[in-house]
């Protein structure tokens, strides 16, 4: 374990201990609200305190293990020991068990000791855009709603079509999705960018490779009790009539709504619900998600002016894939990652994709955290 981790984690332990402390303190149940907030600190707490007391236990009986080894080959090499070589064998194999679980410690204690993102653990909305490939672009729009909807259906999120905005010819010009499950926004954060297609278009009658591209961007729902506020005075809300299927009402009552921001000009728009006023409600959300993304990127963006991260800025402009549909390809271009299963992550099998660019981050906060400890 590198040393400066050392240093880190010996202050969660005693960190544990203050907690401790002070959760035994008997005036503590007068305030529920501080009494929550370090409940929920101790949980977070003790389990990388435990983690690492038992790492510690680890190389405590590693060096026993070693030590007794080394005994046992000197008895050995003195004479013929049945009992000893026996004896020798077990301690060689309760060894190499000791050696798996604390690599795993360590591992396990590398990312807990990573900073997190409030936010990861929040639903998102995926919002698809068609870019440059008029209705080629628009078709890939909707392969890449399906692969993401089935993506949600594997790891059990629920989706709900919050807008969508359907081309001539199939596909989506715009579609917004509200995802909602388990670390949802810590797990499709890196999704957001420009996505780039290469095949022969349905359309085309010669059989040549088009090149097109839609934009992704994904949004943490923002947190009610900590979102931007908005004035009232700065938004303009349009109803209209819901286009497409959706009954005999919801095409017949002005009961989709459009909310612009007039600072900013963000727009966002929901059409879903039968209800104008639930639609609204989601509209607003949407909106909140899109303002907030509007400052996280522009702070990621002075970020990346003083130190170049490796995911890049989840700026729409950035193209961060390539999907390659005659060679069965798919390339992230950030992490320089190469996948000759195309087919199969069109159907939803993002695991693999997913689960690289996250490991690429954590080595990259842990490079970080090596230079932050370092220097401190």
């Amino acid at each position: 374990m590198k040393p400066f981790m050392h240093a880190q984690l010996e202050r969660f332990t005693l960190r544990l201990a203050e907690l401790d402390y002070l959760l035994s303190r008997e005036d503590i149940m007068k305030d529920m609200t501080q009494f929550m907030a370090l409940s929920r600190e101790h949980a977070e707490v003790s389990v990388i305190a435990s983690r690492w007391q038992r790492f510690q236990s680890c190389q405590s009986e590693l060096s026993a293990s070693q030590k007794m080894i080394e005994d046992f080959q000197k008895t050995l090499k003195e004479g013929a020991n049945a009992e000893a070589q026996e004896m020798l064998e077990m301690v060689q194999e309760e060894l190499t068990e000791l050696h798996k679980e604390t690599e795993q410690l360590e591992i396990e204690l590398q990312r807990l000791l990573l900073p997190k993102d409030p936010d990861d653990a929040r639903p998102a909305y995926l919002e698809i855009r068609a870019g440059t490939g008029g209705d080629e672009s628009a078709l890939f729009a909707g392969d890449l709603l399906r692969m993401y909807t089935r993506y949600c259906e594997r790891v059990g999120w629920r989706c709900e079509l919050i807008s969508d905005s359907p081309s001539e010819l199939g596909g989506y010009k715009e579609v917004v999705l509200r995802v909602e499950g388990s670390n949802v926004y810590g797990a499709l954060r890196f999704e957001s960018g420009g996505h780039r297609v290469q095949r022969v278009p349905s359309t085309e009658s010669q059989g040549r490779i088009h090149t097109s591209a839609c934009t992704v961007a994904v949004m943490p729902e923002p947190d009610p009790h900590a979102s931007v506020e908005i004035n009232p005075a700065d938004l303009r809300i349009d109803t209209y009539r819901a286009s497409g299927a959706g009954g005999q009402h919801i095409n017949k009552t002005d009961s989709a709504v459009r909310v612009t921001h007039l600072p900013t000009g963000i727009v966002a728009e929901c059409q879903d619900d039968r209800s104008q006023h639930r639609n609204k409600a989601k509209a607003m959300q949407v909106l909140l998600a899109r303002i907030q993304e509007k400052d996280r990127l522009e702070r990621s963006l002075k970020e990346a002016a003083t130190r170049k991260g490796l995911i890049g800025s989840g700026d729409r402009s950035d193209r961060i894939r390539t999907y390659n549909f005659p060679q069965g390809r798919l390339t992230d271009h950030r992490i320089n990652l190469t996948l000759y299963k195309l087919s199969q992550i069109m159907e939803g099998d993002l695991h693999e994709v997913l689960e690289s660019l996250t490991h690429a981050r954590e080595s990259e906060q842990l490079e970080a955290l090596e230079v932050g400890g370092l220097s401190a």
